[in-house]
């Protein structure tokens, strides 16, 4: 670096100037073409071109939140990836779920931690839930140009809220549009190509109240007849030994359950259906052999 873009300290100006707490801003000014909101948007419509990624799903319980994805990723007509990861904690206190461009959206991921990250050293203490669902919604609306040509990014955020008040719900759900619109959920969300199928089976299996375990179970299941209507949406595969993966924040923070912990949910919720459907074949021929 010369003289003349550098301070005496020798790092650039934008170094050693506080521009306030948020490193989205920090990095717009110190190296905007890293932001993805900086860069080219396509020209023709992307959205086949690109790994996407469904479904996420999340629900709350008496002693905070659950969120979990498949592991399918799907570029157009294809099945670009069977072991993608689309959920993560963005903080201690909270996880978000990743629907649509995958790179992208991975990289956006990444990008919030760091913020949240950012703003915790600046400032000496935690942002705020409603904070934390802000300030993603703006990077959402950032990425609106990419959104229009086919490579949207519409995310699933949730969190344990340190600063609930007395009797009220600590686990939150927040949903998002394209345009970085944010909206709070109640009990359960769901986003994603089989977003539609996950809701109505959350619909019949989530009441208030659930206990961590039995949400685990709402989460699973809601996935599997995700996967059972929705081609872009993987369910249980038991060779490869992949599952859901599945984050829960409570009062001790955000924790992923162990791959055994989600298979045995959804092997047990995959034995069931297999004797539902038994019982059905066997009642339907034995009706048949009567008549």
């Amino acid at each position: 670096m010369t003289q003349s873009h550098t301070g005496r300290s020798g790092f650039p100006p934008a170094y050693l100037d506080r521009v306030g707490s948020s490193f989205t801003d920090f990095l717009a000014q110190a190296a905007p073409d890293l932001l993805p909101s900086h860069r080219p948007v396509p020209s023709v419509q992307a959205g086949d071109l690109t790994p996407h990624g469904t479904t996420i799903v999340s629900v709350t319980y008496a002693g905070g939140v659950l969120m979990g994805g498949d592991r399918r990723a799907t570029m157009g007509n294809l099945i670009s990836s069977r072991d993608i990861e689309k959920v993560y904690p963005a903080d201690s206190w909270s996880v978000i779920g990743i629907a649509g461009a995958a790179g992208i959206a991975i990289e956006m991921v990444r990008l919030y931690q760091v913020e949240l990250e950012h703003y915790e050293k600046i400032e000496g203490l935690t942002l705020s839930l409603d904070g934390k669902a802000n300030r993603l919604a703006q990077m959402i609306r950032g990425n609106l140009g990419a959104a229009l040509q086919g490579l949207a990014v519409v995310p699933l955020f949730a969190g344990f809220d340190l600063d609930a008040a007395e009797g009220a719900t600590p686990g939150r759900i927040f949903s998002y549009d394209v345009t970085g619109g944010n909206y709070e959920e109640r009990g359960y969300a769901a986003v994603g190509s089989g977003s539609l199928f996950a809701k109505n089976s959350l619909k019949k299996t989530w009441r208030s109240g659930l206990d961590a375990g039995a949400a685990t179970r709402t989460v699973v299941e809601a996935l599997y007849d995700a996967a059972d209507d929705d081609s872009a949406t993987g369910g249980p595969d038991p060779v490869r030994r992949l599952y859901p993966i599945v984050y829960r924040v409570d009062a001790e923070g955000a924790v992923r359950l162990t791959d055994a912990e989600v298979a045995e949910v959804a092997d047990a919720i995959v034995g069931e259906r297999a004797e539902a459907e038994r019982r059905d074949v066997a009642e339907t021929t034995q009706r048949g052999s009567r008549s």
